[in-house]
Order: C-alpha cells, then sequence, then structure tokens
C-alpha cells in the first residue's frame, strides 16, 4: 500500500495540478473559448481511448513496462509548457498525458485488488480514494490562484511530478508479473449495474464541477462549495471502506443515491435567482457524500463482479464509467442549462441519479475464484 499511495499521490498530484491551470495557460496565449475548451477535452479523450486498451497492453507488455510507460506519460510531456504556450502545443501535451491517466487510473485500482486481502479490500480502497482524492482538493480550487500569485511555472513544477512516480511504479510492476492472465472474456454484464450507479453520481459531481463557478455570483462561494465537495467526497470514500469490509457493500448503496439526488435537488433551489449560501453549501456537501461513497462502493461491488483474472477488466470498465460520467455532467447539463436554466439543469441531474435507485436495491453476483 505505501508503494501505490506514493504512485497515485505523485499521479495524481501532475494531473489536478494541470487540469484547471493548462486552460488558463492556453487563455494566456490568445487562445479563444473553444481552444481553451478543447483542452481537457482532449486529455479526456485520450484517457478513455487509453482505458480500453490496458487490459490487452497488460497482457502483451506486462505490468513493469504498462505502470512505467504511465507515470511518465502523464509527467514528462508538461516540460513543453515551460517553454510555449501556444494552443497547437498545449494539446499535444493534453494527449500525451491523457496517455499516461489512461494507464495510472486503470492499473491504480487493479493494484489495489491483486495485492490486499479481499477481507481488507474496502478498507485500501479507501486509502487508494484518500491518495487521489487529497491532490484534487489542494490543487483543483487552489491552482489558478497559484498560478496568478506565483507563477504558472509553479504549477508546472508540480505537474512534472508523476515521472518521480516511476520508481514505486517499477518495483509494484515487478511484483504484478506473475498475476495470472485471463484465458475467457470478462463477464461485462455483471458490471452494468455498479457502472450506471457510478455514471450517474459522477454525472451529477462533474456538472458541479463544471459549472458551479458559472451558477453563483461570488467567486469565493462557488470556491468553497467547491471545497466541501472534494472534502467530504475524500472522507465518505475513504471511511465507507471499512465500513463496507465489515457489513457489507450492499447496504449503503441506496442512502447515497438518495443523498445524491436530495443534494441536487437542493443546489437547485439554491441557484434559483439570488444565490441562497446555506442551502448551495448544504447541497454540495450532499452531493459530495454520495460522489465519494459511491466511488468505493461501485469499485468493490465491480471487483466483487469478476475472477481475479478480470480485475483489469473491472478496473477499466470502472475507470472509463467514471470518466464518460464525469464528460457528460459537463455535455449535458450544459446544453439543459443552455436551452432553460441551470436550476433545471440541477433538477435533470437529480432525476438521472434518483433514475438509478432501483439498481442499489439489485444484488451483484458475488464471483470466486
Amino acid at each position: 500500500m505505501p508503494l501505490v499511495v506514493a504512485m497515485t499521490a505523485l499521479a495524481f498530484s501532475g494531473y489536478s495540478a494541470l487540469m484547471p491551470v493548462a486552460p488558463l495557460w492556453a487563455a494566456a496565449g490568445g487562445a479563444d473559448a473553444g481552444g481553451v475548451g478543447l483542452v481537457n477535452g482532449v486529455l479526456m479523450g485520450t484517457t478513455v481511448l487509453t482505458q480500453l486498451m490496458v487490459p490487452a497492453s497488460l497482457r502483451k507488455f506486462g505490468w513493469v513496462l504498462v505502470l512505467v510507460t504511465g507515470t511518465l506519460f502523464l509527467g514528462l510531456p508538461t516540460i513543453r509548457l515551460f517553454f510555449s504556450d501556444s494552443l497547437e502545443a498545449i494539446l499535444a501535451v493534453s494527449a500525451l498525458r491523457g496517455i499516461g491517466f489512461g494507464i495510472i487510473t486503470v492499473t491504480g485500482s487493479a493494484l489495489i485488488a491483486e495485492l490486499v486481502d479481499p477481507l481488507r479490500r474496502g478498507e485500501a480502497i479507501g486509502v487508494y480514494g484518500l491518495a487521489v482524492a487529497a491532490p484534487q482538493i489542494l490543487f483543483m480550487s487552489t491552482g489558478p490562484w497559484f498560478a496568478e500569485r506565483f507563477g504558472f511555472a509553479t504549477m508546472f513544477a508540480i505537474g512534472v511530478l508523476p515521472i518521480f512516480g516511476a520508481v514505486p511504479a517499477y518495483i509494484l510492476g515487478g511484483r504484478m508479473e506473475a498475476v495470472p492472465k485471463p484465458q475467457e472474456r470478462a463477464p461485462y454484464t455483471n458490471l452494468l449495474r455498479p457502472i450506471f450507479l457510478l455514471l450517474a453520481v459522477t454525472l451529477a459531481g462533474g456538472a458541479i464541477i463544471t459549472f458551479l463557478a458559472q451558477m453563483v455570483s461570488e467567486p469565493w462561494l462557488a470556491m468553497v462549495g467547491l471545497l466541501l465537495l472534494t472534502v467530504f467526497a475524500a472522507a465518505t470514500r475513504w471511511r465507507l471502506g471499512g465500513l463496507a469490509d465489515r457489513f457489507g457493500a450492499q447496504r449503503f448503496v441506496w442512502p447515497l443515491v438518495v443523498s445524491t439526488t436530495v443534494g441536487m435537488v437542493v443546489i437547485a433551489y439554491a441557484v434559483r435567482g439570488d444565490s441562497h449560501v446555506a442551502a448551495l453549501l448544504t447541497g454540495t456537501a450532499l452531493v459530495g457524500i454520495g460522489y465519494g461513497g459511491l466511488q468505493n462502493l461501485t469499485l468493490l461491488l465491480a471487483f466483487d463482479g469478476v475472477k481475479r483474472v478480470h480485475y483489469g477488466s473491472a478496473s477499466a470498465a470502472w475507470n472509463i464509467g467514471f470518466d464518460a460520467g464525469t464528460g457528460l455532467g459537463s455535455v449535458v447539463i450544459g446544453a439543459v442549462a443552455a436551452s432553460s436554466s441551470f436550476s433545471t439543469a440541477m433538477l435533470v441531474g437529480g432525476a438521472v441519479s434518483l433514475l438509478t435507485l432501483p439498481l442499489a436495491f439489485k444484488q451483484t453476483p458475488k464471483v470466486t475464484g
């Protein structure tokens, strides 16, 4: 676990530092709104495409090469940003970093499944989630301020940190080479339930992360709201793992779906006309609880639904669901907001979450072996 946490924290520090700052760097270089929007769009596009290929790459090239490649692709291209703010250069950097991020996201959760005793898997996923969330709390809400106060180069230096993750990646890869390779197709039907639950909650979370600053009139309120979302998500994802080990993941799923739904409704009320500060912050906290908790539980349910040899495929499917939900949160909620209002858009996000409530009461078949 210390090696997994070290690799993950270094990788997500680099990812989180540039997520809000790379688009600002493109704007500083003269890119228009469309070009600025492409920066993270290209990043997530290459991330998802890479995630589709990671299981096959692990079988063909082995864990050491794939893991080390992931850390280097996520960190090394960032060096180019020190020397150019042209949109073409930034998009090229985003595309290469997306390859690294796709590798790290899939392999990180698969490492937990392979190297940790199943009886403590929930706790381990919680610690892994904390290593993912802590850099996001630190850099996503404060990155633009750091760049303005201390210069873009400060954030670019943090963006290079994944390079140092190559050391724990190499050690972990060596320990994973003995993992058996699958001889048959993974039972992807067993993964549909957790993936749909994850899609709905990340759609809600992605919508808030993308549009909260536009929904409120005061910048400080957006920053506090995002801070509450990420802090509650990190705390829930961390602490719920141990409870799931003791009592099972199933009983905690439906309350988290309800928390997400109610949170989106409260936010919809808060952004009608004048912002209602208490309601807005309450809503973001409620969505944060569901956002973090369901990340943990759906990953547990995904691993429960496949044999050990298919953990890599389950991890890839889970990560694709996470990133697809985040992307849909921007596209779908943005389209609804453009045609009506942000209040209506938040209600749509809450309705999507509510539609998954029947899935929360179903059982995922537990596969052994």
